[in-house]
This record gives C-alpha cells, sequence and structure tokens, in this order.
C-alpha cells in the first residue's frame, strides 16, 4: 500500500482543513457565472455540433461575458474552420455525480464534440479516487449513448496546488489529491477509444487566474481553449467518416 503523507495531515489536521475550506468556499462562492447566450451557432464550413459541460470553470466563472469565458473562446477558435452549433450544459458546484444526475433528465441529441470539465469539486468534497473514476467511466458511456457517439475530450484536474486561494496546509494537501485525481483520470482515458485527456497543466500565473484566486480568468480561459481546439482539430482530422 502506497503511503500518501497528506491524507495523514488530513486526518491530523481535520479542524483547521475544514475551517480553511468553509472561508475558501464562502469566498469562491462571491463570483457569479458570467452573462451570455448559453448555445448558438457561429462561423462557417462544415457542420459540428459541440457539448460543453461541467462545473464553475465550464460555466465561465472569472470571466466577465460568456464571450470571455471557455465557450466563447473555444468557439471562437473553432469558427474559422467549421460552422459550430454549441451548447453549454454548466453549474458552479457541480460534482461528476451531480452531472450524471442532470444528463438524466435531458432527453437524446445528436452531437459530435462533447468536452467535459469536472473534479475541482469531487476534491474538495471528499470523493474517494475510486468512486470517482467510477463516476467518469459512468459519464463517458452515457455521453456515448445520449449524444450518438460523439468524440468526448475530458479536461483533466487542475493544478490546485496552484490556487492563491487556498491556504496551506489546505492547498498542499488538495493539491496532493487533484495530482492523483489527474493522473488516474489520464490513465482510463488512454484505454478508452473515441476519448482524449486534456491536460489542465498550465504554468502558474496570477494573470490568469480571476481576482478570487480560484477560477481562470479571461487569459487563462484563452489559454486553455487555445489547448482544447488544437486537440479537438487533431482529433476531428483522424476522425472514422461520419463523425462530422
Amino acid at each position: 500500500m502506497t503511503f500518501h503523507p497528506d491524507i495523514f495531515v488530513r486526518y491530523l489536521l481535520a479542524p483547521l482543513l475544514i475551517a480553511q475550506g468553509l472561508y475558501v468556499r464562502s469566498k469562491a462562492l462571491e463570483l457569479s457565472e458570467p452573462d451570455g447566450p448559453r448555445k448558438g451557432t457561429a462561423g462557417a464550413g462544415r457542420d459540428l455540433r459541440l457539448l460543453i459541460i461541467g462545473d464553475s470553470a465550464a460555466a465561465g466563472v472569472g470571466a466577465q461575458t460568456q464571450q470571455q469565458a471557455l465557450s466563447g473562446q473555444l468557439v471562437s477558435h473553432l469558427k474559422s474552420d467549421f460552422r459550430v452549433h454549441w451548447q453549454l450544459l454548466a453549474k458552479t458546484g457541480r460534482t461528476t455525480a451531480d452531472m450524471l444526475e442532470f444528463l438524466q433528465t435531458t432527453g437524446p441529441e445528436r452531437f459530435d464534440v462533447v468536452v467535459t470539465v469536472l473534479g475541482v469539486n469531487d476534491v474538495t468534497r471528499g470523493v474517494r479516487r475510486n468512486k470517482w473514476l467510477a463516476q467518469q467511466a459512468r459519464l463517458l458511456n452515457l455521453l456515448g449513448t445520449k449524444y450518438s457517439d460523439p468524440l468526448v475530450f475530458m479536461s483533466g484536474v487542475p493544478p490546485m496546488r496552484h490556487f492563491p486561494a487556498l491556504p496551506n496546509p489546505l492547498r498542499w494537501v488538495l493539491g496532493c489529491q487533484a495530482h492523483r485525481f489527474d493522473l488516474a483520470l489520464e490513465a482510463m482515458i488512454a484505454e478508452k477509444p473515441g476519448c482524449e485527456y486534456v491536460p489542465m497543466r498550465l504554468a502558474p500565473d496570477a494573470a490568469a487566474m480571476a481576482w478570487d484566486g480560484y477560477h481562470p480568468g479571461p487569459l487563462g480561459y484563452q489559454q486553455w481553449s487555445r489547448v482544447i481546439a488544437k486537440r479537438i482539430m487533431a482529433g476531428l482530422s483522424v476522425s472514422p467518416p461520419g463523425r462530422v
């Protein structure tokens, strides 16, 4: 059995970590989801049906408008090559279990590409890694059956050890767990056809963060969306006929 010192510290300093977590959560909720459309069509070229699902980062918290957020910037990168029919299904605080429950209430549609952004809330709420991986596998299967076998791009768990809003030792403890989640997700996805892991390993940069020190700012969303767009373009260039 592998010894993880952060887990030992988690039990040893539980009261302090809980207090720090409650404070950070209260501050993180001060930013609201940005205004702007959650679906639309943009660009010219081959039709591309794009769905983005996830938590507050998917919803664009940290940006002032959806145009500055992940959805707007990702569509901006893609619309020169595709006529992008896009939709955003995201909500602050959403865990993977929440997303699974929500998707059960929606009807089937056809999407060519689905981008997922989930994991931070699972880490902060103490979801066990194996349980989370099983939920991610269920999510992937659900996306395939509900949305006509799209290409799925799963965003990795961001490096929480670099979140300025998190005080130590909470930052170190959550950072270690987030790193384990990220590695496990990457390994799982490597065995799944039609799915690709997209790392969130951007270099620490205060300018890329929102003022709350917890969410990306417009620059962070720009950098992140560029990485996802490149992966989508590469994936579509080798996708089997009929994908798009």
